[in-house]
């Protein structure tokens, strides 16, 4: 077993941590002495170790069989695009030494590492949320200590031997990269904040918390409950396909799978026409009944459910079999709230409808939906009126407005739109996250900004307050 993931024996987390730490820092001192051609061949030695096909193939293997979420074929497909897309990301990417200058301002910016990052990563992604992580800690000349959820661990352990396998390939030290030794407990992962330089929290939203009140500078990002509007300019077939393939992938592991969807009057019935094309089943009432007691059985989604497929879903429920042709559940609602558990994230192939009366009252549904649960993540609007996602963007709690696209594919990022690849995305204040973009590179950097003196710019009194004293006086 690698010597950064053995077990601790008797020494306590605290114990356990301090020496993680030194480690991290005297391999992250080395690592500080690097150039960028250096950074960069690390950066790509930690990429292949995950897109290598072997590798990649049973990192998918193990997160399922680990955590008994989502399925192997789409994890596989993840952790290779969500790697390549951020390599690409990265690739001309400054992030060693001067990386711009503005003379006109008199100013120069240097690229600083952060130092020690602690990332606390989900169960849902095991493979591909780490593997994000350290690339970007990386790219920024730190070092790195991961914290997986408990079913998580193995294959996070599996990842780290892959990793230093390259690492040690380029010459650079394992230690960069370490992770908690099992088990990892919520006090492992609390002493683990209170030593970092920095904490990237991905995942619960206790572990969120947690982080912002650590006393460790903190990146964490809100929750997911993403609701998507179909509006009566839509291409309903292009929209019910792109909706269905994200509900699906993975079986509904990812934060930016649709959980709603909301579809004006005039192309309801056609929409989810549309829907059951593509493998959506409607429930009626009663057993729509039969699936929240399934799904909430004591008011919190249960793990029975999560990730599970629509077959499996049903089986729980005790509703039966279904036929083969169906990939997801659609129940449909007409209210938000905690008596409404629907209008929530279900991290499962179980999609809600809403029927609105117009692009007017669909707004009003998603900001009922958001001030539920999800507030400040994404939205999603099939449409082809250029002018309403702008409106929504100037008005909705929301950080990302995807037009046209499969949400949870294009959210974080793709290759066919300008959002940086990255599984972690913040969702600024609305919700009570400290970034509103994408978890990047940028955010594991300190800049250090060199300023000289330029020729004075100081506007005039009456540049300043002219127009407000000749409209409103002395």
């Amino acid at each position: 077993m690698n010597a950064a993931v053995q077990h601790p024996g008797a020494s306590g987390p605290a114990e356990t941590v301090n020496e993680l730490i030194a480690r991290a820092r005297a391999a992250q001192r080395i690592y500080d002495g690097y150039d960028q051609q250096r950074v960069d061949e690390v950066v790509t030695a930690a990429g292949w170790a995950i897109v290598n096909p072997q590798n990649n193939r049973e990192l998918a293997r193990r997160a399922v069989a680990d955590t008994g979420l989502g399925n192997v074929a789409d994890k596989e497909l993840k952790n290779r695009r969500k790697t390549i897309g951020l390599l690409r990301d990265l690739k001309d990417a400054k992030s060693v030494g001067v990386i711009a200058e503005h003379p006109e301002l008199g100013l120069i910016e240097i690229a600083r590492p952060v130092g020690v990052v602690g990332a606390v990563t989900p169960s849902t992604n095991p493979a591909a949320t780490p593997a994000n992580n350290i690339l970007n800690a990386l790219k920024g000349r730190n070092a790195i200590i991961v914290a997986p959820s408990p079913k998580g661990q193995s294959t996070c352990t599996l990842l780290l031997e892959y990793v230093h396998r390259e690492l040690q390939r380029v010459g650079a030290p394992p230690d960069l990269v370490q992770q908690l030794p099992a088990p990892v407990t919520k006090a492992s992962t609390a002493a683990l904040m209170a030593r970092v330089d920095l904490i990237v929290a991905t995942g619960s939203q206790s572990n969120v918390r947690a982080a912002y009140s650590s006393g460790t500078p903190a990146i964490g990002v809100g929750a997911g409950n993403v609701a998507v509007i179909v509006d009566e300019t839509a291409d309903l077939a292009d929209a019910a396909a792109k909706i269905a393939a994200s509900k699906t992938f993975d079986n509904a592991t990812s934060c930016s799978s649709e959980n709603s969807v909301v579809v004006v009057d005039a192309v309801y019935d056609a929409m989810l026409g549309q829907l059951a094309e593509r493998g959506g089943r409607l429930l009626p009432q009663a057993a729509k009944a039969k699936l929240q007691q399934a799904m909430w059985p004591d008011g919190k989604l249960s793990p029975h459910v999560l990730a599970k497929s629509a077959d499996e879903i049903l089986q729980v429920a005790g509703i039966g079999s279904t036929a083969a042709s169906c990939r997801f559940l659609m129940v449909e609602e007409t209210g938000a709230g905690p008596q409404h558990p629907f209008s929530g994230e279900k991290l499962s192939p179980v999609l809600t409808v809403y029927r609105a009366k117009d692009f007017a009252n669909a707004c009003e549904i998603v900001r009922a939906i958001y001030a539920y649960q999800g507030a400040g993540h994404s939205l999603g609007v099939h449409t082809r009126d250029a002018a309403r996602p702008l409106q929504l963007g100037l008005e909705l709690p929301v950080c990302r407005v995807i037009v046209n696209q499969a949400h949870c594919f294009a959210t974080g990022g793709s290759f066919d739109n300008g959002l940086p690849f990255s599984l972690s995305m913040g969702c600024g204040t609305w919700g009570r996250n400290s970034i509103s973009d994408n978890l990047n590179y940028r955010h594991f950097l300190n800049i250090t900004r060199v300023s000289r003196p330029i020729p004075p710019i100081e506007p005039t009194e009456d540049e300043l307050f002219g127009a407000y004293r000749r409209k409103y006086g002395t």
